[in-house]
């Protein structure tokens, strides 16, 4: 491997306090957990819910395991799709309002699906300069002219679109919560000028299902939008769900088209038939316990009060993912590490994930946080800064 110069490349990331280490976690996911053999609190996992380690999902788990094995076998289209799955499907169709759903064993793959299917030469993409890497690259590997608009800036949008584009197909592209920054994208703007353009709106909303929205059916529910305002909705299974995988959500026409053409769909294996129906489990949970949404809330705002308090550079968020911005990437690692050592696993996060000169300590909330674990972060944040 010397001719790739990977030495001296993985190098270069340790000099720009850029190289990435995983940590290994000794127990289930949760607000506290276990890392090196010493117990840490959590603000950095997307288990917004707290269902991950959730005695009735647990249970729901080890009954389908019991049912469906551990394994699924095979692709959906061979032999992988089991009524488990079919039965979230249809679940999931109706959570969000949409005609039918499609399980993708993950947001990536189906994010790469959809748009690689939908989209090819001679047609245009539009996506925000802050979409999730997953949506960038499935506009690259669609091989569609692709534009990127400034974040969240409708304006900037509508002068992409040019006379000479107007014939080609064309789908605007944008994640709902944006994953580094908190903020919810601006839908209801978006939605006018897709329609006006008679472009296709495609949404991922990985961080809104089950935290936005009255039933947790996240941005769609929140700001009312129907199936013929967004026709593509994306979401995961693995953040607030507490699972594993994803789904896309859409008319009859779209889910057959995904079913012939989504290569990431038609070439893999299923998840697990025991996932799937463990994420029913979930579904019910999220539907039914709304307290863990307001919960969360609570939790955010408390924490915007006592960082604004602090004087803490926070971002324009009201979600469950709160950045603290520091700027310099070997300024934000050190911070994180120091934090580490006083026990609260807080990430930082820097580029490529995000532009040069705004790394962040990204802070998440859980519905099981409790008000004291908000209080300790701070109270730390406090010393350190």
């Amino acid at each position: 491997m010397k001719r790739f110069g990977l030495e001296a490349q993985l190098e270069d990331l340790k000099q720009q306090g850029l190289y990435r280490s995983r940590r290994i976690i000794d127990s289930p996911q949760g607000v506290r957990i276990n890392i090196d053999g010493r117990e840490v609190l959590n603000f950095c996992s997307n288990d917004y819910l707290g269902l991950a380690n959730h005695p009735q999902v647990i249970k729901a788990f080890q009954q389908a395991a019991n049912k469906y094995g551990v394994g699924s076998g095979s692709a959906h289209l061979i032999c992988g799709h089991s009524t488990a799955h079919h039965a979230l499907e249809e679940e999931l169709a109706a959570f969000t309002g949409r005609e039918r759903v499609l399980l993708f064993s993950t947001g990536y793959m189906a994010n790469i699906g959809v748009i690689s299917a939908l989209l090819g030469r001679g047609d245009v993409v539009y996506q925000d300069k802050l979409n999730h890497a997953s949506l960038l690259d499935g506009g690259l590997l669609s091989g569609a002219t692709f534009k990127r608009y400034l974040h969240a800036d409708v304006d900037n949008l509508e002068k992409k679109f040019k006379p000479s584009l107007l014939s080609s197909k064309s789908m605007i592209v944008t994640d709902g919560i944006f994953s580094m920054d908190g903020d919810v994208a601006p839908l209801v703007e978006l939605v006018a000028i897709a329609k006006q353009q008679q472009a296709v709106l495609m949404v991922d909303d990985a961080h809104g299902l089950g935290v936005l929205g009255k039933t947790g059916a996240g941005v769609v529910e929140q700001f009312a939008l129907s199936q013929n305002d967004v026709p593509i909705l994306v979401g995961t299974l693995g953040k607030a769900f507490g699972t594993a995988g994803a789904f896309v959500a859409g008319s009859e026409l779209l889910i057959e088209t995904l079913i012939q053409k989504a290569r990431p769909y038609i070439y893999t294996t299923a998840m697990p038939a025991a996932v799937a129906a463990t994420t029913s489990a979930s579904l019910k949970l999220i539907i039914n316990e709304s307290w863990r949404r307001e919960k969360l809330q609570s939790l955010s705002t408390q924490f915007r009060q006592g960082a604004e308090q602090l004087g803490l550079t926070l971002m324009d968020s009201n979600s469950a993912i709160q950045p603290i911005l520091i700027g310099e990437t070997q300024k934000a690692v050190a911070i994180s590490q120091r934090l580490l050592e006083q026990g609260f696993l807080v990430t930082a996060i820097r580029p490529p994930t995000i532009p040069k000169g705004k790394a962040r300590l990204r802070v998440t909330f859980s519905a099981n946080h409790q008000t004291k674990d908000v209080d300790a972060l701070l109270n730390a944040l406090e010393q350190l800064f």
